[in-house]
């Protein structure tokens, strides 16, 4: 299939800014693929619209401030009989920095703007010092390997001196209270460089109303990276890769799949980052086994045509246009009843993306 296949209009006005207050409060289009048809309801309805024995599966992975601004400091260079100490700072110069994924103890991977200014060999020091990086290598799409040094704990100075990485749709700089909003209530692993969206609805009374309906739920781990929001450069889609992105699943949340799988019970994932680490994991799975437990890369492009494994339904926000999101719903749904669905949310008000409303599949 093509990209353009997979393209909408999208008014820039309908792009959520801010999250709706109390979180919960956000609107819900419940779409039904045997039926082909959907309808309107609020997310507050949810437990209601379940059948009671649904596992739900959530993403517990943390965001991290992961947007970095600091200043260049030069290349280390020795000159006959000196030291390899002598840096030139350019005090002027401004450098964001962007982690993307942990590669390493200390080292990540980071988009750094501008990127051109940044040879391998630079250092780049934050606030007054209390961190400090140097580029050691270079990746495709201007990707970074960094080696960072402080004095302590590195996600904690990250945490500190970094800003939350809102997306580039969100034309505002990132506030104190983004740290509270851009965070799931499921936040526990510290990694990502994105929340996991969908998640971002649910609120400790909605999750005792599911189980008090007899909704089992369980966590994984997926860090979000560049592998979700990654463009599609190629006009074909067999033509575009994946960036990974590191899971986990447990052995206790492994157990609780092939249970629900076995007893017919409906899998709903809340995100497409939870339908990429079950159907990745499902991919791996030996014989006997639903999903493999334990770590894994995620690279699965889920295009039209993947036969899925695990998932049954999906809780999942409205996405860009030409995105890998839009065409792996467009896999779990129709094309045309998506983009339908779509074409009603925009006539109808709903707000789009990471702060916007958000869309049950079943």
């Amino acid at each position: 299939m093509k990209l353009a296949d997979f393209d909408y209009h999208l008014p820039p006005d309908r792009i959520a800014q801010h999250p709706v207050e109390p979180r919960d409060a956000s609107r819900m289009l419940v779409l039904d693929r045997a039926a082909n048809r959907w309808e309107d309801a609020n997310f507050q309805d949810l437990p209601e619209l379940l059948r009671g024995d649904e596992l739900l599966v959530v993403n517990n992975t943390k965001v991290i401030p992961a947007r970095l601004f600091g200043r260049r400091m030069g290349i280390k260079s020795a000159a006959p009989g000196k030291s390899a100490n002598t840096q030139k700072e350019h005090p002027k110069a401004t450098i964001e920095v962007l982690l993307t994924r942990q590669i390493g103890e200390r080292v990540w991977q980071g988009l750094v703007r501008p990127g051109r200014k940044v040879p391998v060999g630079e250092r780049i020091v934050f606030a007054a010092g209390e961190l400090e990086a140097e580029v050691i290598g270079r990746g495709e799409l201007g990707l970074r390997k960094l080696r960072f040094e402080c004095a302590g704990d590195l996600l904690e100075a990250v945490s500190r001196l970094g800003h939350v990485p809102l997306p580039p749709y969100i034309g505002r700089p990132d506030g104190p209270e983004d740290r509270v909003d851009y965070q799931t209530v499921f936040a526990q692993r510290a990694g990502a460089v994105a929340a996991p969206t969908a998640g971002l609805h649910f609120t400790p009374a909605i999750l005792e109303q599911l189980r008090r309906r007899g909704v089992e739920i369980c966590e994984l781990t997926l860090h979000v990276g560049l592998g979700t929001f990654q463009p599609i450069h190629a006009e074909r889609l067999d033509s575009h890769r994946m960036h990974e992105e590191w899971y986990e699943i447990t052995a206790v949340s492994a157990e609780l799949v092939r249970k629900a799988r076995r007893e017919k019970r409906p899998v709903l994932a809340v995100g497409t980052t939870v339908v990429r680490a079950l159907e990745d994991a499902a991919s791996r799975a030996g014989e006997g086994e639903v999903v493999a437990g334990g770590p894994g890369d995620a690279q699965l492009f889920i295009r039209p045509g993947h036969e899925f494994r695990v998932v049954d339904q999906m809780l999942t926000n409205f996405h860009l246009p030409r995105s890998t999101l839009l065409v792996m719903i467009s896999a779990f749904a129709e094309r045309e009843l998506v983009l339908n669905a779509y074409e009603h949310a925009l006539r109808s008000g709903y707000r789009f993306y990471s702060y916007g409303d958000c869309m049950l599949i079943r």
